[in-house]
């Protein structure tokens, strides 16, 4: 008779109470007397296999508390272990921008060497060109002899 009722609620609990998708993934079975707990579990192993298997726990005044701490811990590593996957995705994607931004600051630093050198080159063609401009101020243009004579008319010559 208590292996048919214990079977019964068994059966019951995991029919009416776990439901894919909307339940928790298990459920306890409270027996309220340690008399009947120890019964079951010296009597009849199978039964308490076949909770297990169904996802019910059976657990009696002295166990309920175990069982609910350890489903809460476990439950609290599944949550870390989640949560540990969510930090590693997201710190795969902060080590690839992270690369990003290394190789865009080696491209700038690229860039501004470039400009650098063009910077100084342009520096020193107008160097250059200035030193260029006053040689020609220091010219003195009054001074030189005008040679008319040797300058050709530019005219056309038929050949």
């Amino acid at each position: 008779k208590m292996k048919t009722a214990v079977t019964k609620h068994i059966n019951d609990i995991s029919d009416k109470y776990i439901i894919e998708g909307e339940t928790a993934d298990g459920a306890l079975m409270f027996l309220p007397s340690e008399a009947v707990y120890a019964e079951l579990h010296s009597n009849f192993p199978e039964l308490v296999r076949k909770g297990f298997d169904a996802r019910v726990w059976i657990v009696s005044p002295t166990t309920c508390m175990a069982t609910l701490n350890t489903m809460r811990a476990i439950l609290k590593d599944a949550r870390m272990r989640e949560q540990a996957g969510a930090i590693r995705k997201t710190l795969k994607m902060l080590h690839r921008d992270v690369e990003l931004v290394v190789e865009r600051v080696g491209k700038l630093d690229t860039h501004f060497r470039q400009a650098q050198r063009d910077v100084h080159e342009i520096s020193t063609a107008a160097e250059r060109a200035g030193k260029r401009a006053v040689k020609l101020d220091n010219f003195d243009f009054e001074e030189l002899p005008q040679e008319d004579d040797k300058i050709l008319p530019l005219t056309r010559t038929e050949a």
